[in-house]
C-alpha cells in the first residue's frame, strides 16, 4: 500500500513538469530560466552549424537584449515544427492537423524559415528578418536560356514554369522548395523529391541527378557565390516570400521583444551590418528590402 501511495505522490510531482515541456515559454518565463533556445536547422547563411551565421548573431544580440544566455539546439527539417509546436503536424494543401504531442525542445525557430500560409496557422512570426523568392536554376551548360522579364511578376512565373516542361526539376518536400506549393505537378515536369537536405540540392545539380533545381533566394545566392560560372538562374517560381522567426502562439511577449529588438537593430544599422557579412550581394537583390521601404509578399 506504502508503494502505490508513493507512486501516486511521484506522479502528481512529475505531472506539472510533464505538462510543462508541451508548453512553450514566453517571455517571463525564458528569463527566468535565464537561456533562450534557438531551434534551427544548418541551412545556407542563417546557421552554420558552427556557432555563426546571420539568425544565430541576430538571436544572440536578441538574447544579450532580454538578459539571458544564447543556447544552439540542432533540429532536422522533419521535426523542426514539432519541436517548437509540441505537436506532431500534418499538412495536407493548405490544411494543418495537430496530431499527438512531442516534446517542445526549444523557444522559437530560425533558420532562413520561409513564412509561409501552413506555418502561419501554426506559430507567429516576427517581422520580416529577409526577403526570398523561389528560383528555378540550370547548370549554366543548359539549353535552356533564362526568360527576358517582362516587368509583371506573374507572367514572369508563368514563362519560368513553361520551360520546366519535359524537364526534370529537383524540389524537396515539406520545405520552402515543396512542389505543392508551387503546382509544379502541372508545369508537365519530371518532379524530382529530394532525399537530402537543402543545402544539398545545387551539390546534387552539379552531379547532374536533374536538368534543373528550385532553390531560394538566399541559397541560390550561395551556390552562385561558390561555384561561379556554374549555374544560370532561369526566372521565378514563386511571387516574393519573407522569412522570419517562429514563435509559439502563446509566445507573445517574446515576439513582442524580438520586434522591438529588431526594429533597434534596423536604425542603429546592426542588422545592416549582419546582413552584408553574410549576404553582402542580397541588397543589390532587394534594396526596398534593406532600405526600409515597405515591402510586403505579392
Amino acid at each position: 500500500m506504502k508503494r502505490i501511495i508513493a507512486a501516486i505522490v511521484i506522479t502528481a510531482v512529475m505531472l506539472p513538469c510533464c505538462m510543462a515541456s508541451a508548453l512553450a515559454a514566453d517571455l517571463a518565463e525564458i528569463r527566468q530560466r535565464g537561456v533562450l533556445r534557438h531551434l534551427g536547422v544548418p541551412y545556407a547563411n542563417f546557421v552554420s552549424g558552427s556557432g555563426d551565421g546571420m539568425d544565430v548573431e541576430l538571436l544572440k544580440g536578441f538574447a544579450a537584449s532580454i538578459g539571458v544566455r544564447y543556447e544552439y539546439v540542432p533540429a532536422g527539417w522533419d521535426t523542426i515544427v514539432q519541436d517548437l509546436a509540441g505537436h506532431k503536424v500534418k499538412v495536407t494543401g493548405s490544411k494543418v492537423e495537430f496530431l499527438e504531442e512531442t516534446p517542445v525542445k526549444g523557444d522559437l525557430i530560425a533558420n532562413g524559415f520561409t513564412i509561409l500560409p501552413w506555418r502561419e496557422k501554426v506559430f507567429t512570426f516576427s517581422a520580416p528578418v529577409f526577403p526570398s523568392q523561389v528560383w528555378l536554376v540550370a547548370l549554366a551548360g543548359s539549353k535552356v536560356r533564362p526568360i527576358k522579364p517582362t516587368g509583371a511578376l506573374d507572367r514572369d512565373i508563368s514563362g519560368t514554369k513553361a520551360l520546366m516542361e519535359g524537364k526534370s526539376v529537383l524540389t524537396l518536400e515539406k520545405t520552402c522548395l515543396d512542389p505543392s506549393l508551387y503546382k509544379l505537378s502541372e508545369t508537365g515536369a519530371e518532379v524530382i523529391c529530394f532525399k537530402g537536405k537543402l543545402n544539398e540540392l545545387a551539390p546534387a545539380l552539379l552531379k547532374k541527378e536533374a536538368e534543373m533545381t528550385i532553390l531560394d533566394f538566399p541559397d541560390a545566392l550561395i551556390a552562385l557565390g561558390k561555384w561561379p560560372g556554374r549555374f544560370k538562374v532561369i526566372g521565378p517560381v514563386s511571387n516574393k516570400q519573407l522569412m522570419g522567426v517562429a514563435f509559439s502562439k502563446d509566445a507573445v511577449n517574446l515576439c513582442r521583444a524580438f520586434n522591438q529588438f529588431l526594429e533597434k537593430s534596423r536604425k542603429d544599422g546592426s542588422y545592416l551590418k549582419i546582413v552584408k557579412k553574410y549576404y553582402p550581394s542580397s541588397v543589390r537583390y532587394f534594396p526596398e528590402f534593406f532600405t526600409g521601404s515597405d515591402y510586403r509578399a505579392q
